[in-house]
């Protein structure tokens, strides 16, 4: 068994990740950390995971100052603290999946311009693996580090990768990446804006321009073009989920068989992505509400061919796909798991 801890396990990812490592038939959970719960059954924060006879009934937080060795450490805090104990952290297991945004670029002057403040462990930015599998399978294999991929990051390259690797666009355009996304998003520490009273029935537009995930983005396609990545966020009235249009313009004249050809040639081998481009019926497109506690990712497109305009589309759970699930896909690449390993679950409908 694999013995695998959690630090800062009572955020919604925490509790994410915790539902699917419960079932994970190769794991055993040795701690899980929040200085703040500290003693409490995991279940009394994180209300989902009430065990039955058959599971742990025993499983508390602890504080981060007991943290003992383990197999493999997911980091589930706060952006900017994993890098300033890394070296404590890199100590205590063999492979580390970091689900902040500390280690997703490589480049120290990048992560300042984004994040406003110099990295504290420049070092080790590049010790770590680009975590979105889809991307990066084959460095993930046997790797001993993995960073998370922001929720918005992911959705806006999974729905581009298929044109941009078909060559339909070109590599000195500008993606406009439309995002509708929920709740979930900001956190579990409530807000003035997150407060249902303010947040009910709104479509609000809250990050328009300069969103810090452009950088992931753009790093990740560096291999086929020096795209301009911009992305627009607004708040819609969802818990889980985000949807990204992403808008570009195509060649024209391209047929429907062109574009599923593109998708199918990127997509064929990866268990976690589903083409949805259907002619009719209200499911058409992808929908981030099908795909609540799943790791999936479904992508599709709408072109007009006499324009080459084009919206790219893909939907996914920002806390499963968009973190914990793709961060589980991670830790089974890394210990050369079936990389689908307690990750099948399809959604439910209604």
């Amino acid at each position: 068994m694999i013995r695998v801890s959690i630090v800062g396990a009572s955020g919604y990812t925490g509790g994410e990740l915790l539902r699917l490592l419960l079932n994970h038939p190769a794991v055993e959970i040795a701690q899980v950390t929040s200085n703040s719960n500290a003693g409490k059954f995991v279940y009394q924060v994180h209300p989902h995971l009430r065990p039955a006879m058959s599971r742990r009934l025993d499983l508390r937080f602890t504080t981060e100052d007991t943290l003992a060795s383990c197999d493999v450490l997911f980091l589930a805090l706060p952006h900017g603290e994993a890098q300033r104990r890394i070296e404590h952290y890199a100590g205590l297991a063999e492979r580390i999946v970091d689900l902040s945004a500390d280690f997703r670029l490589n480049d120290a002057d990048t992560y300042a311009r984004y994040y406003g403040g110099a990295h504290t462990a420049p070092e080790w930015l590049e010790r770590f693996v680009y975590g979105l599998p889809e991307l990066y399978r084959d460095a993930l294999r046997g790797a001993r580090y993995a960073s998370g991929v922001g929720c918005n990051a992911t959705a806006t390259l999974l729905a581009s990768w298929a044109a941009v690797k078909a060559g339909f666009v070109p590599a000195d355009q500008t993606l406009i990446a439309d995002l509708k996304v929920g709740s979930s998003e900001a956190g579990k520490s409530p807000t003035e804006s997150s407060h249902h009273p303010a947040r009910a029935g709104v479509v609000r537009p809250f990050q328009m321009t300069g969103h810090r995930h452009e950088a992931e983005v753009h790093q990740a396609l560096a291999s086929c073009g020096n795209y301009d990545v911009r992305i627009a966020l607004s708040s819609v009235e969802l818990v889980r989920g985000a949807a990204a249009a992403v808008h570009v313009t195509l060649p024209t004249g391209l047929s429907d068989r062109d574009l599923w050809a593109a998708y199918r040639e990127a997509w064929r081998d990866q268990p976690f992505i589903r083409v949805v481009h259907e002619k009719t019926g209200i499911h058409r497109h992808p929908e981030p509400r099908l795909l609540a506690g799943t790791n999936f990712a479904d992508v599709g497109w709408e072109y007009d061919p006499a324009s080459g305009r084009a919206a790219l589309l893909c939907a996914i759970d920002n806390l499963g796909k968009g973190a914990a699930g793709t961060a589980v896909q991670c830790m089974n690449l890394m210990c050369e798991l079936e990389e689908t390993t307690a990750l099948t679950f399809g959604g439910i409908y209604p």
